[in-house]
């Protein structure tokens, strides 16, 4: 067991320096083209310097160190592994009576550490470096505002309403939103109805126009009914909120700007407020799954690469161990359209192809084993 012990803290320590080479050059790669892009954005646009071209791709490098990780730890992982075959470490280790279990303990927990600090550390520095980098792109690179810059928008909300009813909602339409350059949003043609918890109507109230206030949607010339009764003017009317302009910006913006120890948070005010947290809760597993899915890549790349030399066919293996990795990226992504689409749940579009590699892994890794 010493035996097996030390050769797998040698064999971890080459998986990692591989892997971790491997992720710096691939991410190195992905963040050229990325500022090629800027700067081909950029060339119509004569008054924004160069340097805000290199802070934005800057500040994406993270985000795309993340996305990459998997393939970094596969690829990683197949250079590590076949040239400990082609140098016969690993062949005189399993000759030696040591299962390829006990020496890929190591990279295997070496892979799993990995991604859960991409997850839990370096994914929070990342969201915020993403956030700001979309904020230069809105300002400098695009033409149009954002989502709620534009005219004729219209807003469904619904929301928690505890005044008649501890377990009441509040539904609100407004015909038309916008962001103004004061930073506040402002709403016209306004439906408000408030219910109880059985959905019967309580009040409803029609406004002109209004605005998001500091935990109030504020209501101008507003005028409020009740059932079987005539409508009163109220004047001013607030409703209380749990939205921010902030919030609000962040819901129609890239999950990817919110740190996964805001998510659950933040995907519980958006159930509570009517807007769709598909997107985030998919992002969230997503990020949960990313340590057991830097596992999965690490088996398939011992998989893949772990075949003898002298047995020939080592190129043809390490081409499916690669092909195997594109097409594990291919179905998460078509996972995650789906998921966004509502056809599968969050968590099965986020866990399912996770699940799927590790049994291909295990199935690959028990046939080179046992045969």
């Amino acid at each position: 067991m010493v035996v097996s012990v030390t050769l797998s803290l040698y064999i971890a320590r080459q998986f990692v320096f591989s892997v971790l080479a491997m992720i710096a050059s691939l991410t190195g790669i992905v963040c050229l083209f990325d500022f090629i892009d800027l700067l081909r954005r950029v060339a119509t646009k004569p008054d924004v310097s160069t340097n805000v071209v290199t802070e934005i791709a800057a500040l994406h490098v993270p985000y795309f160190g993340i996305e990459i990780l998997p393939f970094g730890i596969l690829l990683g992982g197949i250079v590590c592994f076949w040239r400990l075959t082609r140098s016969s470490e690993l062949i005189v280790a399993r000759a030696a009576g040591i299962s390829a279990w006990q020496f890929l303990a190591g990279p295997l927990a070496c892979a799993m550490l990995i991604g859960a600090v991409a997850t839990g550390i370096i994914s929070p520095v990342s969201s915020s470096m993403y956030r700001r980098a979309e904020e230069l792109d809105q300002q400098y690179l695009r033409t149009g505002g954002g989502p709620l810059s534009l005219s004729s928008g219209s807003l469904w909300l619904r929301q928690s309403d505890t005044q008649y009813d501890p377990h009441g909602v509040a539904i609100l339409h407004a015909r038309g939103v916008q962001l103004g350059k004061d930073n506040v949003i402002r709403i016209k043609e306004i439906s408000v109805f408030r219910l109880d918890h059985n959905d019967k109507l309580m009040l409803r109230i029609e406004s002109p126009e209004g605005y998001l206030g500091n935990q109030n949607w504020v209501l101008e010339h507003a005028q409020t009914v009740r059932p079987y009764d005539v409508l009163r003017s109220v004047g001013q009317f607030n409703l209380p909120t749990d939205l921010t302009v902030g919030r609000v910006q962040e819901s129609f913006s890239s999950p990817e700007t919110l740190s996964i120890w805001a998510l659950p948070s933040f995907i519980k005010l958006l159930d509570r407020s009517g807007f769709s947290s598909i997107r985030h809760r998919i992002h969230f597993q997503s990020l949960l799954a990313l340590p057991m899915l830097a596992g999965t890549m690490a088996l398939v790349a011992a998989g893949f690469s772990m075949r003898p030399t002298r047995r020939g066919g080592v190129a043809q293996m390490i081409g499916s161990g690669v092909a195997a990795g594109f097409l594990l990226f291919t179905i998460s992504k078509v996972a995650e359209q789906f998921g966004n689409s509502g056809a599968l749940p969050p968590v099965l579009a986020a866990w399912a192809p996770t699940v799927a590699g590790l049994c291909l892994a295990i199935s690959l890794l028990l046939h080179l084993e046992d045969g």
